[in-house]
């Protein structure tokens, strides 16, 4: 696993991995090929000298030179290999070093802007120099002879805007029912459920008119109610509510 990877958060993921272009370090060693060729050019030369004092001291300083030159030449495309420039779901991060590791990053919700510049060489190979700018207009990290210069540019601010959208999709509230207006105390009949209605009560047949009774008729039903109370069959007050309903009868 590289150093980069051991720096992510949870739930973080690269999206993009990239480093300065295969040029960049022999652009950065310049100095180191010059001396390299040098060198060899110098042990070539001293090939045709004579053997002697000169010759030898010469030949040892071209040799340690030629030495010199391979190892720091080594140690520049080591550095390159070792650079890591990522865009991640959350920031950009830039790790560079052998042994001893520089990492800085930059949240993608706080830049404002890339500026890319590429000239002609660059645009050609596909490589450029990037400025991330904050808020501020300010350049918080730079990346030099970056590799996949506009792709790099265009998934960082697609990264952003993603997670812009991320931060600002809110939930919509529930729905709730509208409340009822103060003037109105009729409940809808959708808001409240209907309740059973009990059937209407039956109407009690009217009782049948009572017959009519003849004098005769009524005269003996006296005496036998009459007779009745005397005997403590019925109440006073029962005979007289049959009496006042069998006169009712005339």
């Amino acid at each position: 696993m590289r150093y980069a990877d051991r720096l992510l958060a949870d739930g973080e993921r690269v999206v993009l991995r990239t480093r300065q272009h295969p040029i960049a370090p022999i652009v950065e060693g310049r100095v180191q090929f010059a001396i390299f060729f040098a060198s060899v050019v110098l042990l070539v030369l001293l090939g045709n000298i004579e053997k002697g004092t000169f010759r030898d001291v010469l030949g040892y300083v071209a040799l340690a030179l030629l030495l010199l030159s391979i190892v720091w030449l080594g140690m520049v495309f080591w550095g390159w290999y070792s650079q890591d420039y990522l865009v991640t779901n959350r920031r950009v991060l830039k790790v560079e070093g052998i042994l001893r590791k520089r990492s800085a990053d930059s949240s993608l919700e706080k830049i404002n802007d890339a500026v890319l510049e590429q000239g002609i060489l660059g645009r050609m190979l596909g490589y450029g120099d990037l400025d991330i700018l904050t808020a501020a207009e300010t350049s918080v990290d730079q990346y030099r002879m970056l590799a996949e210069a506009q792709q790099f540019k265009r998934t960082m601010l697609d990264e952003k805007h993603a997670l812009e959208e991320e931060f600002t999709r809110v939930p919509a509230p529930p729905l709730r029912a509208a409340p009822l207006s103060p003037i109105s105390t009729s409940v809808p009949a959708a808001a409240a459920p209907a309740e059973p209605v009990a059937p209407p009560a039956a109407t009690p047949a009217a009782a049948p008119a009572a017959p009519n009774l003849s004098a005769q008729e009524i005269t003996n039903a006296l005496g036998n109610l009459a007779d009745l109370r005397d005997r403590g069959a019925i109440s006073p007050e029962e005979y007289e509510a049959k009496k006042q309903d069998l006169l009712g009868r005339l």
